[in-house]
């Protein structure tokens, strides 16, 4: 095995940190590249979030429960946390089984399937939200076909759900695919062999190894759908207490001036965003293990 390619050994940080430091690499050495890396995310990651809390610890305990208690914060925490999920749970469904056509079956216009997946990526989500509310509207294409059954999506948390889970599907479809194409096939076959139903063999041969990988892309839809605010401010309608979400109470709360309730919901978002963020690195090890790499 070439330096190249050899894998750092397991041990102690400070033996870690040594082998780093002595490891061949055609980039600059470790020093030097470790320090341009920690400017980099100190300028663009760290220094402005760190900002936002040293701007909430001048905060008094009371100024930011009052902000964050408020009956119409409440009501958009509930909103977010729960549209988020129903659509981080949506995703992790049909993000697996979307991966799982595009991994095991070759079909005319795969490609195109395969590059429409990553459209929310790069269409604004501005966009997104409009070409949704022009849908679901109840003059549009999809709602005037619901508004006769009762089901009404623009305006209603139904419609922040589906906002949410169209700019989330991709992290579950990104996350389970390539997994799902390194599966290899002669367990399967095998399994069937020794005469295991198709349910037996996708709940004790298949499932086991892509759960990882799935709950990484539900944790990663989960945490980008509590951030998102472009596509849901067309088809959400803003109402308070009904379908604001907290990106969106946020922004309202800078338009009214209101500095004191913005930062403190804004540095609470953020302290749920980072655990989110530090579930999805734990899982995207224990992925790593699962599938038998070196950390």
């Amino acid at each position: 095995m070439t330096p190249a390619t050899t894998i750092a050994p397991r041990g102690t940080w400070s033996q870690r940190l040594a082998y780093a430091l002595k490891r061949p690499s055609p980039l600059p050495g470790f020093p030097l590249a470790f320090t341009i890396a920690l400017v980099g995310l100190g300028a663009m990651v760290v220094l402005p979030l760190s900002t936002l809390f040293v701007r909430a610890s001048g905060l008094s305990f009371a100024e930011i429960r009052d902000a964050v208690m408020a009956p119409r914060s409440l009501a958009a925490f509930e909103l977010s946390f729960g549209a988020s999920f129903v659509a981080a749970a949506a995703d992790a469904v049909f993000g697996f089984i979307v991966a799982w056509v595009l991994a095991r079956y070759d079909f005319p216009g795969r490609s195109i399937v395969d590059a429409l997946v990553d459209l929310p990526f790069a269409l604004p989500t501005a966009v997104a939200g409009l070409v949704l509310t022009t849908l679901y509207a109840k003059n549009g294409w999809f709602g005037q076909l619901l508004a006769p059954l009762g089901i009404d999506v623009a305006f209603t948390p139904l419609g922040v759900t589906l906002a949410l889970a169209f700019t989330g599907l991709p992290f579950v479809v990104r996350a389970v695919q390539p997994v799902i194409e390194d599966l290899d096939v002669d367990v399967e076959e095998a399994a069937a062999t020794l005469g295991s139903t198709r349910r037996q063999t996708f709940l004790r041969v298949i499932l086991p190894g892509l759960l990882p990988p799935l709950l990484t892309g539900f944790t990663m839809a989960f945490a980008r759908a509590l951030g998102e605010y472009g596509s849901i401010v067309f088809i959400s309608g803003n109402m308070p207490m009904r379908t604001e979400i907290v990106p969106l109470l946020i922004v309202t709360k800078l338009e009214q001036y209101d500095y004191v309730g913005a930062t403190a919901i804004a540095a609470v978002m953020l302290v749920f965003a980072f655990a989110l963020l530090l579930c999805t690195n734990l899982l995207h090890r224990w992925t790593r293990r699962r599938i038998g790499a070196t950390v």
